[in-house]
């Protein structure tokens, strides 16, 4: 019997393979024997190679494997020697077939590659006709991984990780690995990058701006300044832009705001389109009279620099939220401590709910332990273990074991502290989510919380009234602050206008009340004015009609480019002059007009947009007003109880990196342009 003996072949074949055998005793009748000489019929190759291989007889005994791609001819078998597939794997998975390379540039295929080995056979991977071609680009691959970073907040250390680079290096092998100096590099240029087209975008818009300053801290006790441009665009929407972060060696000091104001305005040349400035860290008289002369450089004096909101009204609704949960800390500790014994565990949990069921509560609300530093999940813990108190009262009849119970005494304080939280937390609710002018609606929220307020302190309770004075204080303090900017917002909104202002007031200051409402009623008169004054080219209508990035070509605008095509400016001026005292006109008459039915869903933006023909420097001011925030947290901070605080990992990083990350994070959230700007950094 001649056997065809085997050489190096994968393990499958060398168990399966077919040998043909010729029995001489039987008229050479030809057999098939496996080499455990079963019966069998030929199986088929299952090595990889031959996807990409053929068997080709050259002559008699003689037999090549010829590579599809290339049609190079590989030895295969000789008489009755097999060659077996190792060198034919080598050709395919050491890339020496330069057509299969071109090939698997235009086609997607991945070829067999040893290091695909384990436990599993390589699957096999076909591609759709339909899948688009996509070329391999090391440059591109960097960018990703740079945007993946910032939007992700994943540390710059991770793509030197072994997992990270393991995981690239099967997902695509040729791709270069990259150092902690490259990434950050290429997360710059993200940044600098993003920050060209937000630049850009900041040409188009006519309006002003206003910053908020959220002073952050560190481990280091270095101070980061993040500092936000509240604006509103062409098409009259109101935007925000996260657009430095600043760190302030020493952030107590008098100058560590007025200097990241300073650098901010300078870095986005907005020196003479500042308009109001918030924040929330503590001043000195010094502090505040460095900041003051920022809204007037280059500016008009919009107010005597009087719109400076030192008080934001997030911190302010912090700091009374607190003054509650100090003046209940122990029957709040109770009470946690009672959440916490069910929570903990679930043999308790069960004996909790088993109790509710047979007491038919009828409330559908969770247990859940609250997070110290966010004074409103404090408030929610206690709101529902309120209405779950029949259940703990009774709990240790289920759970012997139970020993926390509250008593009467204590749930009635708890429903006391909740009374003053709830509106605290609907009004902290409203900055969490909203994204229309907030001045207007925090005019109503702190009308109504010191109308409250005021009518706790006549409560025959020593504990309501002595709790509802300390935080009349705040409040009040607030409205003397804030009042002039929160009574401006709302006198441009047509529902109210000054009407409200006089009402509110009257409620608020009593007897005073006169005095405040000159005050607000001179500050509006006084700002238009400077409105009317300001140079050209901020106050014709038909040059901003003609700038407002409005793509259709109107009549109107073909008539202003005209007018000032032909050297007609002098003729501005001397319809501003002419016609001074019709447009001082503007304010009164919106003033004196009936007041629009309120409806809850009113977009007063909007109006003024439709009406901005008819009072082209009134709408200029709405505009200017109606973009100031009356808050500096971002919306994920309202409810702090302490100031933010920059995490270990960040605090090592450059500043500029800091910056960098942080920004480009917040940009990239509202999407860009795509931009042909080659920006490439290296550290």
């Amino acid at each position: 019997m001649a056997e065809l003996m085997e050489m190096e072949t994968a393990p499958e074949e060398k168990n399966n393979e077919l040998a043909l055998t010729t029995h001489e005793g039987n008229n050479n009748e030809l057999a098939l024997t496996t080499n455990e000489t079963q019966p069998s019929k030929r199986r088929k190759k299952k090595s990889m190679v031959w996807e990409y291989f053929t068997i080709e007889t050259v002559s008699p005994g003689c037999r090549r494997a010829l590579c599809k791609r290339c049609k190079q001819s590989f030895a295969y078998s000789t008489g009755s020697k097999v060659a077996g597939t190792s060198h034919l794997k080598r050709h395919i998975a050491k890339g020496t077939c330069l057509a299969l390379l071109r090939d698997q540039d235009s086609n997607q295929m991945t070829p067999y590659n040893q290091r695909m080995g384990g436990s599993e056979p390589p699957k096999r991977r076909y591609r759709s006709p339909s899948t688009p071609y996509v070329p391999f680009d090391q440059d591109r691959c960097r960018h990703e991984i740079a945007k993946m970073i910032i939007m992700h907040d994943y540390p710059l250390h991770m793509v030197e990780h072994p997992g990270f680079i393991a995981f690239v290096q099967n997902l695509q092998p040729r791709f270069d690995k990259v150092s902690f100096n490259t990434v950050q590099g290429d997360c710059v240029a993200t940044y600098l990058r993003e920050k060209q087209n937000l630049m850009k975008f900041f040409e188009g818009i006519s309006g002003r701006f206003c910053l908020t300053l959220d002073m952050w801290t560190s481990n280091q006790t270095l101070g980061y300044v993040f500092i936000t441009g509240h604006f509103i665009d062409s098409d009259w929407k109101l935007n925000r832009r996260i657009l430095n972060v600043i760190m302030e060696p020493y952030p107590d000091s008098d100058s560590a705001l007025s200097h990241a104001v300073a650098a901010c305005l300078s870095d986005w040349s907005l020196e003479g389109k500042l308009f109001s400035l918030t924040f929330n860290h503590p001043l000195s008289e010094a502090g505040l009279e460095n900041l003051r002369p920022l809204l007037c450089i280059k500016n008009p004096l919009i107010l005597r620099g009087q719109l400076l909101i030192g008080n934001c009204i997030a911190r302010t609704l912090s700091s009374m939220a607190n003054d509650v949960l100090g003046a209940g800390q122990e029957i709040i500790k109770k009470i946690r401590d009672s959440v916490k014994y069910v929570k903990t565990s679930e043999s308790h949990d069960e004996k909790f709910v088993q109790v509710k069921n047979q007491l038919q509560v009828p409330s559908e609300k969770t247990l859940f332990l609250d997070d110290q530093t966010q004074w409103n999940t404090t408030y929610q813990m206690l709101t529902v273990a309120s209405e779950l108190k029949e259940v703990f009262n009774c709990l240790d009849t289920s759970d012997p074991d139970y020993k926390l119970a509250p008593s009467m005494e204590d749930w009635k304080l708890a429903e006391t502290l909740c009374t003053f939280l709830k509106p605290l937390f609907d009004a902290a609710s409203i900055l969490a989510s909203t994204t229309g002018p907030t001045a207007i609606t925090f005019f109503h929220e702190a009308w109504k919380i010191h109308a409250d307020l005021g009518r706790s302190i006549t409560n025959e309770d020593p504990f309501i009234s002595n709790l509802a004075k300390s935080m009349q204080e705040k409040i009040y303090k607030y409205w003397k602050d804030c009042s002039l900017v929160l009574a401006t917002a709302v006198v441009m909104d047509p529902r109210f206008k000054m009407k409200l202002v006089e009402f509110s007031f009257t409620k608020i200051f009593g007897e005073d009340a006169p005095t405040y409402i000159k005050i607000v009623d001179d500050g509006i008169h006084e700002l238009f004015h400077e409105y009317v004054a300001l140079p050209l080219p901020l106050t014709p209508t038909y040059a901003e009609e003609g700038n407002a990035g409005n793509n259709g070509k109107t009549d109107e605008c073909q008539q202003g480019n005209l007018l000032s095509d032909h050297g007609l400016t002098d003729f501005d001026v001397y319809i501003m002059e002419t016609t001074s005292n019709q447009m001082k006109s503007e304010l009164d008459q919106y003033l004196e007009e009936s007041l629009l039915p309120r409806v809850q869903e009113f977009d007063v933006l909007g109006w003024w947009k439709l009406n901005k023909m008819k009072y082209p420097t009134l709408s200029k001011m709405a505009r200017d007003i109606l973009s100031i925030p009356v808050s500096a947290a971002v919306s994920d901070s309202v409810f702090d109880i302490t100031c933010k605080k920059l995490d270990e990992y960040r605090s090592s990083l450059r500043p500029e990196t800091v910056e960098a990350l942080i920004c480009a994070k917040d940009w990239l959230h509202y999407g860009s342009e795509p931009s042909n700007a080659l920006v490439k950094m290296e550290f």
